[in-house]
């Protein structure tokens, strides 16, 4: 007798589904969430633009775009006031440029930041503004305020439309290990914290993740960098199922990797949506990258791990209450992300989340998904627990550590 899960029926079944899903996206949430991030990126580009046609002391400054060494060896040449000037003059230019020293571009975006928020707290003011556009603009001032709190490194900041933003945990300059966590769908500035479901937002994922590191590894310097750095989709509409901003997304973060300062190990932790950027990314990431680990994927956009072409390990994880496991698994047309990461065919190796509830939980303490995360990012291997009650995900792994390692 042929079940139902393994019919042949089933997947055409599922084909057809999921064709009907996207008709409904759509004519429903899709094409607004297309429009929902038009207005581009007016005050970072007008600063990039600036930056382009200055100068220093009667020399002309470097491309913007030029290669992260190049642009490290202009700021080297500089002096603290010379670069002070820099971040002040061009402050959303430099906050955002690949290759600027870190702690500079934490200057620049604290004034960068300054700025927006003295803008915003004017507009609350501007009587042209309706009730709406004085709340939004008390909104933005208050969000921007809480980023420019001493504790905060902000290594990245576009004020424009909904924003973009990345934060670093810990000292990024002189880790050994480095993670950087990959988000999905709605995340944005505005939704990059969140007060009553902290472990659900990109800054309690990042920071959970950071404090389990320094947990399993007190003496490894580690940080962790909450990436909101590109647009993500809005809602699950045809922006979700699509690779559009999953390409451009994958573009940002293979730049942000190639610009880390040192030479320490990198691990990306891909949630959701941010699962299809790292695998969109993947073919273009530096060696330096060991470790790329999924949880919630909907699907990478390839049909199985060897077709990510990267030397990192493949990990991935799915809690049973998730109910991305019911998304069909395809792509046709353009639509849908490929195979489940965590079907034994992908050939990832999987991860034990118990704990993990729903779609979000993955970050929550106390579960297997969080530990798992934290062993890998800082490099325990021998540590990680798999999910089929075996070691077969630990299998043929060089360079396996132990927990407690300087």
């Amino acid at each position: 007798m042929t079940s139902f899960d393994t019919s042949p029926h089933v997947s055409v079944w599922r084909a057809l589904l999921a064709l009907a899903v996207v008709l409904v996206l759509l004519a429903t949430t899709g094409w607004t969430a297309v429009r929902g991030h038009g207005g581009g990126t007016t005050a970072l580009r007008a600063s990039v633009s600036a930056w382009k046609h200055g100068s220093l002391h009667g020399h002309r400054l470097p491309d913007p775009d030029a290669a992260p060494d190049q642009l490290a060896r202009f700021f080297d040449s500089l002096g603290a006031r010379d670069r002070a000037l820099l971040a002040r003059r061009y402050a959303l230019a430099v906050g955002n440029m690949n290759g600027a020293p870190v702690a500079l571009r934490y200057r620049a975006n604290r004034i960068a930041l300054a700025r927006a928020r003295a803008a915003e707290r004017k507009r609350v003011h501007d009587r042209r503004l309706t009730a709406a556009g004085h709340q939004d603009a008390a909104r933005r001032a208050q969000r921007f305020g809480e980023l420019m709190a001493p504790d905060r490194h902000i290594l990245a900041f576009d004020p424009a439309g909904s924003g973009r933003v990345a934060e670093v945990f810990g000292d990024l300059t002189t880790a050994r290990r480095i993670s950087v966590v990959v988000p999905g769908v709605d995340t944005d500035l505005f939704t990059f914290r969140n007060s009553s479901r902290p472990y659900t937002a990109l800054y309690g994922m990042a920071r959970s993740l950071y404090r389990a590191e320094r947990e399993a590894a007190p003496r490894t310097r580690t940080a962790v960098i909450a990436w909101a750095d590109y647009t993500a989709p809005s809602g699950l509409g045809v922006d979700a199922a699509t690779a559009m901003r999953a390409e451009e997304g994958a573009v940002r973060l293979n730049k942000l990797l190639r610009a880390l300062p040192g030479r320490a190990s990198v691990a990306l932790f891909c949630h959701s949506y941010g699962s299809v950027v790292c695998g969109v990314a993947a073919p273009g990431l530096p060696h330096r990258v060991t470790d790329l680990a999924v949880a919630a994927s909907p699907g990478m956009r390839v049909s199985n791990a060897s077709q990510l072409r990267t030397g990192a390990h493949v990990w991935a994880m799915r809690d049973a209450t998730d109910w991305i496991r019911d998304v069909p698994y395809l792509e046709l047309g353009g639509l849908g992300h490929g195979a489940d990461p965590v079907s034994p065919g992908f050939g990832a190796r999987v991860l034990a989340a118990r704990k993990a509830e729903g779609h979000a939980g993955y970050f929550e303490p106390g579960t297997d998904s969080l530990a798992n995360f934290a062993e890998i990012g800082v490099g325990a291997y021998a540590s990680v627990r798999c999910a089929r009650n075996n070691d077969g995900c630990r299998a043929d792994l060089s360079g396996t550590t132990t927990a407690g390692r300087a």
